[in-house]
């Protein structure tokens, strides 16, 4: 299911005013690409506030502003191997807001960007690279109707 679309002031005002205008919620609700209960909780809740603006939400406030996240975003797009801290350090000279490195975490686990590692494979050791060397000198001229499965060793390995 997709995420519910949110109506900015705008919009919200927009609406108010159609349905104010005489125009059915439905119809208001197609307008704007919404689904009619979006609409009918509008038209509910404006006579009882008098404003259009969304009403606070319950839980501790954000620490950052959208304009700092999309700094954020930015920070850690620009320089992929950035830690939170180095994040952390630019963000602050910046815009001067000091904010933890989970913050910093949490806020790029919301833009989907996840820290990874690089993955594990064993050195390649001098006597690898010239046993490498050496079988791609003797198979060089191969054709492709000559490719591994026609190589001897191979058909000595199997059954």
């Amino acid at each position: 299911m997709p995420p519910r679309r949110k109506l900015n002031e705008f919009e919200r005002g927009r609406a108010v005013a159609w349905f104010q205008d005489g125009v059915p919620k439905r119809e208001v609700a197609r307008r704007l690409h919404v689904s009619i209960s979006v609409i009918v909780r509008l038209v509910q809740r404006f006579p009882a506030t008098g404003r259009v603006q969304e009403r606070r939400r319950p839980g501790r406030p954000k620490k950052t502003t959208p304009r700092e996240d999309r700094l954020i975003e930015r920070l850690a797009l620009q320089t992929r191997t950035a830690s939170s801290s180095i994040i952390r350090r630019q963000l602050r000279v910046a815009t001067n807001t000091n904010i933890s490195q989970q913050t910093i975490r949490n806020r790029l686990h919301g833009f989907s960007l996840r820290s990874r590692r690089p993955a594990v494979r064993p050195r390649l050791t001098p006597a690898h690279r010239a046993a490498r060397r050496a079988f791609c000198r003797r198979h060089v001229r191969w054709t492709r109707q000559q490719g591994p499965r026609s190589c001897s060793v191979m058909n000595h390995a199997s059954p």
